[in-house]
């Protein structure tokens, strides 16, 4: 079915995973100074909770890894394996030929989308990526991750505003999809209602960036180079 491959695209280019983790974040304690053999353990590394602003170096790393990178390569391999479990399109058939046009769409969908995003980010000088936030409680969080979805930073500060980006480039690379490779009874409705999933795609992998989190050197932040900092919270300065 087109709507349950189009979640799984890009759910997993963002590398969403459904269940939420609750992160625990272990204290290390200090050794007894009265000991005979004192000894300092060092403490854990913690996220900067304080927004910065991405460098345009940082930023272009963020897109190269977000359009090329390993998430859309195996969301597009696996979201391809259900459309082609589910004929989808009929058009392109089975075999190896149609797993290859189905690949090549769902990885095509998601770099317009991406490239998408940050060309109009850029152009509207914001910033797009996610960023985790510093809030506590499972609802606060899932609050941020569901706004974030269609909301980016401006300035310095990391103010937050409604992002046209965000809202368009889902539907951009669905609208492209639709006009440019599938099959001609695929029209403009077809693109829209693929879009309103992106979207919920997006959700989900913003649920997964705010709570699988899993250290500075993993593979989940390296989607977004600037994740270990987090987003400020209404009311404060950073």
């Amino acid at each position: 079915m087109k709507i349950l491959r189009t979640i799984l695209l890009f759910g997993i280019t963002g590398g969403v995973a459904v269940p939420l983790l609750a992160q625990v974040q272990a204290m290390a304690d200090a050794a007894d100074p009265s000991g005979p053999t004192a000894s300092t353990v060092a403490a854990p590394s913690v996220l900067t909770l304080t927004y910065t602003r991405p460098t345009e170096k940082e930023k272009l790393r963020n897109y190269f890894f977000d359009a090329f990178g390993p998430y859309p390569i195996v969301g597009a391999a696996f979201a391809a394996g259900i459309g082609q479990a589910y004929n989808s399109p009929p058009e392109w058939q089975q075999g190896a030929e149609g797993y290859g046009k189905r690949i090549g769409s769902d990885f095509g969908i998601a770099a317009v989308s991406t490239t998408t995003r940050y060309a109009l980010a850029e152009a509207f000088r914001e910033d797009t990526l996610y960023y985790r936030c510093e809030c506590r409680g499972v609802f606060p969080r899932l609050r941020h991750a569901f706004i974030s979805t269609l909301t980016g930073r401006r300035g310095q500060d990391g103010r937050r505003v409604f992002s046209f980006p965000a809202l368009i480039a889902p539907y951009a690379g669905t609208m492209t999809a639709v006009y440019a490779w599938y099959p001609g009874r695929y029209d403009a409705k077809d693109a829209l209602r693929m879009g309103n999933y992106a979207l919920l795609g997006y959700v989900g992998a913003n649920l997964g960036l705010e709570f699988l989190y899993s250290g500075p050197h993993s593979l989940m932040t390296r989607m977004h180079l600037n994740n270990a900092h987090g987003a400020p919270a209404a009311g404060t300065n950073p």
